[in-house]
Parts: C-alpha cells; sequence; structure tokens
C-alpha cells in the first residue's frame, strides 16, 4: 500500500454535465463539472477522476472542453477516462490537461493497448478501469468475479481476477476496481471483491462502488485499497472530503 491513502471523487460526466444513477441506470443530474471539479478541490481532494458515460464521438469534444477547463482550475491529478480507444486519444487527453487515463472495454477487446499505451507514456498514466460483479447465469469463472461493459449490463465471462493480474503484467499502473453490484448502493464497499484482487496484484487498487457513509472508508482501505473513490455522497452534499479523511485518519491510516 502506498504511504498515503488517495481520496477521489468521481464525476460521471454526459453531455458535459455530472450525472448519477444506481448500477449505472436512472441517471439524474448532479451538476456542472467544472464547478464540482474546483469545489472538491477547495475540500482537499487529493485526485479527481472524471468518466464519460456515453463516449461518444459527439460528446468528445465537450469532453475534452471539460478536462481544460478543469485542469485550468485545479492542481491535483486528472484522470479521465470513458471511449478511449487508441494511443492517440491518451495523447489527445494528456494534452488537454489530463495527468492519467482510464481504459475499461478497449483493453478488454484488445489487451496489447495496455501494452503501447504504456509503452508510450509511462505505465503511471494508464489507469485499468475494470466494472467487476458477482458471476450470474450459466457462465462460471474461477474466482466467481466476472469482468463486465456497458455499465454492467453486458457479460464478458472473463475472470476479474485473471484479467486484473494480466493488466498488471501488460503495464497497467493502476486498478480502478468498481464493484457493479455496489455501485449506487451507498451500502458499503465489496470488501470481498477487494480483498480477492489485492491477492493478484501488486500496483495500486483504487476501490469504487457502494460508498455510503464516512465509516464506510476505512474497511476499504483494510481490505487492501490504496485509494478510495465515490461519486453521489460527494455530489449530493451527504459526506465531504474532509470527513471521509477525519474517518480514515481516526481508523490509523495516513491521510494527504
Amino acid at each position: 500500500m502506498s504511504l498515503a491513502v488517495r481520496v477521489i471523487p468521481c464525476l460521471d460526466v454526459d453531455a458535459g454535465r455530472v450525472v448519477k444513477g444506481v448500477h449505472f441506470e436512472n441517471l439524474r443530474d448532479a451538476g456542472d463539472p467544472v464547478e464540482l471539479a474546483a469545489e472538491y478541490y477547495r475540500q482537499g481532494a487529493d485526485e479527481l477522476t472524471f468518466l464519460d458515460v456515453t463516449a461518444s464521438s459527439s460528446h468528445r469534444q465537450t469532453m475534452v472542453d471539460v478536462v481544460s477547463r478543469t485542469a485550468e482550475q485545479i492542481f491535483i491529478p486528472l484522470t479521465v477516462g470513458g471511449g478511449v480507444r487508441t494511443p492517440e486519444d491518451v495523447d489527445s487527453l494528456l494534452r488537454c490537461g489530463a495527468d492519467k487515463v482510464g481504459v475499461n472495454t478497449a483493453a478488454i477487446n484488445d489487451p496489447a493497448l495496455i501494452s503501447r499505451i504504456a509503452d508510450r507514456f509511462g505505465s503511471q498514466v494508464l489507469v485499468l478501469s475494470v466494472d467487476a460483479r458477482r458471476e450470474r447465469g450459466e457462465r462460471h469463472t474461477e474466482s466467481g468475479f466476472e469482468v463486465t461493459t456497458m455499465g454492467g449490463r453486458k457479460s464478458t465471462g472473463i475472470d476479474a481476477l485473471w484479467w486484473v493480474k494480466r493488466a498488471e503484467e501488460l503495464g497497467a499502473g493502476e486498478i480502478l476496481l468498481n464493484s457493479m453490484d455496489a455501485d449506487g448502493t451507498q451500502d458499503g464497499f465489496d470488501l470481498e471483491m477487494i480483498r480477492a484482487v489485492r491477492s493478484e496484484v501488486s500496483i495500486p487498487i483504487i476501490a469504487s462502488g457502494g460508498a455510503g457513509k464516512a465509516d464506510d472508508f476505512p474497511p476499504a482501505i483494510a481490505a487492501g485499497a490504496d485509494a478510495v473513490l465515490a461519486a453521489s455522497i460527494f455530489h449530493y452534499g451527504k459526506v465531504t472530503i474532509g470527513e471521509v479523511k477525519d474517518a480514515i485518519r481516526a481508523a490509523g491510516y495516513d491521510v494527504r
């Protein structure tokens, strides 16, 4: 685990607005991304993550504009993901102010993309976003956790633990582990999933999905997360960055 735990607000952006739902469905407007980013920066966020939840070509320029305007106002690392398919996409986002880039579906379709990005820009730039859930239906994975796409709606049949280990070998610098079972529920992080992934990789894990209160964060760190990420509880003012850091500190962990 890194020396200090990072607290990361996540902003899901659709057509230039922040949205949030449950299990990536029934999305509600949560505000202007640049304004929210500036507020989280003031509150003491260690990093910010933007995810383009539609990632269509029509929204690409909108997202570039959002990233550029945000980078002018905040001075903490900014990760951008959603629809990244090529090293050229990574280059474009880095040039407009992103520090790291998240890759998900394109890496599943072409795992060598991880190596191409890492070789060109460095592993520290590449965050592999993994939307994992407990397996359903007739497909069976060895670990019981499978990788999904399309916001958890499409099963891949890929074992999540095999995938994170393979991604580390290919050059991924971090794993953004999003529990699709817990996403938006505010019932707490999926600690079993975090522990399982921690047992397979040595690179940092960002735990995502399920935070509902400040006390939900320390158990995720105890399970093996190096950073903790949340969205709706920050967007709707349920918990502040400072309250989360106080809870982590009270549990005996170093925070930035």
